[in-house]
């Protein structure tokens, strides 16, 4: 972990669909890459070169030039053993750190169990989407859960403690007959108290906001300004998590036109968003992962490319040692997994980095184990 004055944040976005790591970090001068990918392809003139192999596709210039700064790392063939095509699966396993079984805690809910043990605080961590990623559940742990922080909020309407209980009430009323009468109110009375608490708080944030950053019109980018006006209130929040439109990275068809837009909207939010930190001072208290649930196929299918596994994930921020970790996959058909890129660094590794040398938890309990780390954290 490294030094300082304030407590270290993590910023999570999830990239959910499978992100077509090849045509992201794009293997520009290996032919087998023009070989697979007669139809889905990134011309060589085009990509943002990292060196004479390999580069960013084109409308990443903004986290390329991050990575110029030395503050993105960029982790290749990112993944797990035996590896599931699954949507579901392959991201509940990103999520518990389960692959063999399915978990029945996330990752983040049981740091945020190690920061806030006695949840002192209903707002260690909150997610930015509809829903709530399984990666911040577990029990007794509270997660604010935000679909827009200007209105958010369950039963903020509502004016005054026995008003607000009254409704607490009825929704016990509705879903005891299902659930059993105990276990409802216990829920309601701990996690909805919660929820009413953290929406009072949240609902100040923007009332103390103000940026010169003008960040574009799409959920990727409000969401990160959201992450932003949360940190920037100061209300302790130490981990928060959002999401790209769900499923959107799943690009079976039509995936040139969809995946540049994606890429250029998450692009452009994360600089936006590091830029905004900077103009508050705020540069160093903060690192960025993305991530996706799997790669695509090496080999496109005419118009998209279909579920594959070994991706890529990026670290990223101003405490960040830049660079390349992890190896890129070979395109050989010998050292492909059943047509699809094979794996070479476990992803509970990077985990144990961001909670280990960021965080400053121990990793070991959190992702269930020993896993080789990555330094891109400065000492």
């Amino acid at each position: 972990m490294t030094s300082g004055t304030k407590d270290p944040i993590l910023v999570v976005l999830q990239l959910s669909g499978g992100n077509d790591s090849l045509n992201t970090i794009v293997p520009y001068a290996d032919p087998l890459y023009v070989d697979n990918r007669p139809s889905v392809r990134i011309a060589e003139d085009q990509v943002l070169p990292i060196d004479d192999r390999i580069g960013f596709n084109p409308v990443m210039a903004p986290i390329k030039t991050l990575y110029d700064e030395g503050k993105v790392a960029v982790i290749q063939g990112i993944g797990y053993p035996h590896p599931n095509r699954s949507h579901f699966r392959s991201m509940d396993i990103w999520h518990t750190c389960e692959p063999e079984k399915v978990g029945t805690e996330g990752w983040l809910g049981r740091a945020i169990r190690e920061i806030d043990p006695h949840s002192d605080n209903v707002l260690t961590g909150v997610n930015f989407g509809r829903g709530l990623p399984r990666a911040l559940a577990a029990p007794r742990i509270p997660v604010a859960s935000v679909g827009n922080l200007e209105s958010y909020g369950l039963l903020t309407g509502i004016q005054g403690e026995d008003q607000r209980a009254e409704a607490l009430e009825v929704f016990a009323n509705i879903y005891s007959p299902m659930i059993g009468r105990s276990e409802v109110s216990e829920y309601l009375s701990q996690t909805g108290t919660d929820a009413l608490k953290g929406a009072d708080i949240l609902r100040t944030a923007p009332e103390s906001y103000t940026s010169s950053v003008e960040y574009a019109n799409n959920s990727v980018a409000q969401y990160m300004k959201n992450i932003a006006q949360v940190h920037l209130a100061g209300f302790g929040t130490r981990i928060l998590y959002t999401t790209a439109p769900y499923n959107s990275f799943d690009t079976h068809a039509g995936q040139a036109p969809v995946h540049t837009q994606l890429l250029e909207q998450v692009s452009g939010a994360v600089y936006d968003f590091i830029e905004d930190l900077r103009e508050h001072n705020a540069g160093d208290e903060v690192v960025v992962l993305l991530f996706s649930e799997f790669g695509r196929r090496v080999h496109d299918n005419g118009s998209g490319t279909d579920h594959g596994s070994g991706g890529t994930a990026f670290v990223i921020g101003d405490v960040v040692e830049g660079g390349l970790y992890g190896e890129q996959p070979s395109l050989e058909q010998g050292e492909l997994l059943e047509g699809d890129l094979h794996f070479n660094n476990d992803f509970r590794g990077t985990y144990a980095s961001l909670l280990e040398k960021w965080m400053g938890l121990e990793a070991a309990p959190i992702v269930g184990g020993s896993f080789e780390q990555f330094d891109f954290i400065r000492a």
